[in-house]
C-alpha cells in the first residue's frame, strides 16, 4: 500500500470516527455533561473538514507522477 493510499484511508476511517462520535454524544451518551457535548461539537466540525482536507489533499496528489 503506497502512502497515498494509506493517506486517503486513513482521512477516510477518521471521518467516519468523528462521525460515530458526534452521533454518540448527541443522540446516544446517557450523561450530558459539557465534556460530552464538547466531544460531539468538536466531533461534528471535524467530520466535515476531514472530507474537505481530503479532497484537497486527492487533488494535490493526483498531478504528482511516481
Amino acid at each position: 500500500m503506497s502512502l497515498r493510499t494509506f493517506h486517503i484511508v486513513f482521512v477516510t476511517v477518521s471521518t467516519l470516527l468523528f462521525v460515530f462520535l458526534a452521533v454518540w454524544a448527541f443522540a446516544f451518551a446517557t450523561d450530558r455533561t459539557g465534556t460530552i457535548t464538547g466531544l460531539g461539537v468538536v466531533s461534528a466540525i471535524c467530520a466535515v473538514v476531514m472530507p474537505v482536507y481530503g479532497v484537497c489533499f486527492y487533488k494535490k496528489v493526483r498531478k504528482i507522477v511516481l
